[in-house]
């Protein structure tokens, strides 16, 4: 059999600032893996705050703002972590936020409200009125009933932008397509003149501009460049939001995606094309930013040897949806290990079948108690994270310069059972109605 590379089968994708200590540990933003592990245990998933920054100053540089308000917005639902806003927002980016809790996230991280997108295709009176309480800077409208409630519920100024359906259709997995013909997001042709003409006879909406979004982990570029033609017809207007979607890299065979630059070249150069010189250019990456950023560290807790090698995790599904949503493929590796390389499919501990995160992985031959280290875990592992089974989600922990500090901390089972109560719905809660019984 081969032997694992120093540093894993995974470690081309591990966070930029990984690297191995005087000992041969693995170190993730100059914190040696092993020993975080001893503090906090399994799973956990680890930060490299360097990696984040590196990231968001990458966007800062290709997409410049003209003025104090930001052009790059962080699409929260990726990372959805006060902590994680807060480095955000201190290197000047601003956030966009598909909801009330997304919102109370934010700001809890420091984000300004002006410095804030709302983002939703199915906003409710309570979202866009916490919307509008905040002050948030732009609100971007799904249809013409959102225009209904936003006509009954703003009291002061509010800018907007009309989110449009371009009909692209991007190269990426289903569920990650949002541009096309048949996505429940953003308004047809036949109702945006509608919405347009709305925006602008009401007295308090502001229309800034429009906005288009074609998907989710796109490695090409031209869907990006579509999107832009498709707005250039639809008049001119002061700011056009180009939405995210730039993909990452989560295995080493997988090519290398696009990089910032090339991006943000390929954006700039239709819209200087297609838009109006003078227009505003706004684009909201997710993925990207934070992808690479994470690990996920796990314990292994069996490891069966017949016609397949199953290594089982005190992890899974719980933790990390994307290999059952999207079939996201991982490159994972047995922490600070040099055997044997052995074919295995890693599997969780949730009663599914399903629960598998990576199937035929080359390990070094995994032992009981070895921590797997699974990298690319920064994207909507900790966002789309639950309580299948009973399980309790795992600590993020925030690591530079060699120290780490807990930014979420584990779920404990007292957490699973806050919530459970014995409330009679009789006629005082009939009468308040539920939000005050919340």
């Amino acid at each position: 059999m081969s032997r694992e590379a120093p540093h894993g089968a995974g470690s081309s994708v591990l966070p930029p600032g990984s690297g191995r200590d005087d000992r041969g540990r693995l170190t993730i933003g100059g914190c040696a893996v092993g020993e975080l592990l001893r503090a906090v245990g399994t799973p956990a998933v680890l930060v490299e705050e360097d990696a984040l920054r590196d990231a968001a100053r990458a966007y800062v540089r290709a997409f410049p703002s003209p003025d104090a308000r930001p052009s790059v917005y962080f699409a929260s639902k990726a990372f959805p972590c006060p902590a994680v806003i807060r480095v955000f927002a201190q290197e000047g980016l601003g956030c966009d936020v598909a909801s009330a809790g997304e919102l109370a996230i934010a700001l809890a991280g420091g984000m300004a409200p002006e410095r804030i997108l709302m983002h939703g295709n199915a906003k409710t009176d309570e979202e866009l009125s916490a919307a509008l309480v905040a002050g948030v800077g732009l609100i971007v409208v799904d249809s013409l009933d959102e225009l209904d409630r936003l006509d009954r519920l703003v009291r002061e100024r509010q800018a907007v932008l009309l989110r449009v359906n371009p009909a692209v259709a991007a190269p990426t997995h289903a569920a990650m397509a949002t541009g096309h013909e048949g996505s429940k997001f953003g308004l047809s042709p036949a109702h945006l003149q509608i919405a347009i003409d709305r925006t602008q006879r009401h007295p308090l909406l502001r229309l800034e501009g429009l906005h288009a979004h074609v998907g989710s982990q796109i490695t090409e570029l031209e869907p990006f460049a579509g999107a832009v033609e498709a707005l250039a017809g639809l008049g001119r207007f002061a700011t056009y939001d180009l939405g995210g979607g730039l993909g990452a890299r989560y295995t080493p065979e997988q090519p290398e995606p696009p990089g910032v630059q090339a991006y943000a070249q390929r954006l700039l150069d239709a819209a200087r094309r297609h838009l109006p010189p003078e227009a505003r250019i706004l684009v909201e990456p997710g993925r990207s930013l934070v992808a690479r950023s994470a690990v996920t560290v796990y314990t292994v807790v069996s490891v069966k040897r017949a016609a397949r090698t199953f290594v089982s995790v005190d992890g899974g599904m719980g933790d990390n949806l994307e290999p059952m949503l999207y079939q996201t493929p991982f490159a994972p590796l047995v922490l600070d290990a040099e055997r044997p390389l052995e074919r295995c499919d890693v599997v969780g501990r949730h009663c599914e079948t399903g629960d598998r995160l990576v199937e035929g992985a080359m390990l070094a031959s995994p032992r009981v108690g070895d921590a797997l280290v699974v990298p690319v875990t920064g994207a909507y592992c900790y966002s789309t994270s639950n309580n299948y089974n009973g399980a309790c989600r795992p600590p993020v922990l925030l690591c530079s310069g060699g120290r780490a500090r807990i930014v979420v901390r584990r779920e404990t089972t007292a957490d699973l059972l806050a919530r459970s109560c014995d409330v009679p719905v009789g006629p005082e809660m009939l009468a308040q109605g539920v939000a005050t019984w919340q």
